[in-house]
């Protein structure tokens, strides 16, 4: 399973809680509670894991499109300098590798801008899984917490809704 299909499985999970009469507090299964965030923090490392290997890809296709430029660059250069000493052809040759200069550039734009695009909404849904991720482990711990404070009979304490900073 993906990070977005166990956040729906601990949704699920939370929807299936018994209702706690008169409060909006439930009751959840501890055990497939910890399982499915046991198995989120496994996870959440293979998503990053894969953005990580999505930039270092728009990296390589970079590089390789600009090697590619470099090289048609190179070949018209070499194509316009043995073709010197004739005025007409020397003419051409400018003007078809500037050609071919400004179509090696555009597609080397065009392929640094997809590859830009690709990379940041990639990690862009990321960002999202993970934000949306803590977001849920938080409610969950929050839930968890008070449920464990009603089992001890302690309604008068405040229980933090938040993690304390040491253990986050």
């Amino acid at each position: 399973m993906d990070a977005l299909e166990l956040l729906d499985e601990l949704e699920d999970i939370i929807d299936k809680g018994a209702s706690v009469p008169f409060s909006g507090r439930c009751i959840l299964e501890r055990d497939e509670l910890l399982d499915v965030l046991q198995e989120l923090k496994l996870k959440l490392p293979e998503d990053l894991k894969q953005a990580k290997w999505i930039k270092e890809e728009r990296q390589r296709i970079l590089q390789e499109a600009q090697a590619e430029a470099d090289e048609i660059i190179k070949t018209v250069e070499k194509k316009a300098v043995s073709m010197v000493d004739e005025n007409e052809i020397t003419k051409q040759a400018i003007a078809q590798g500037k050609q071919i200069v400004e179509r090696a550039q555009a597609e080397a734009q065009a392929i640094s801008d997809s590859a830009y695009n690709y990379s940041d909404n990639l990690l862009e849904t990321v960002e999202k899984v993970v934000l949306g991720s803590m977001k849920e482990m938080e409610q969950c711990v929050a839930i968890v917490r008070n449920n464990r404070s009603e089992l001890r009979g302690g309604h008068e304490q405040q229980v933090p809704t938040a993690l304390p900073e040491e253990e986050a």
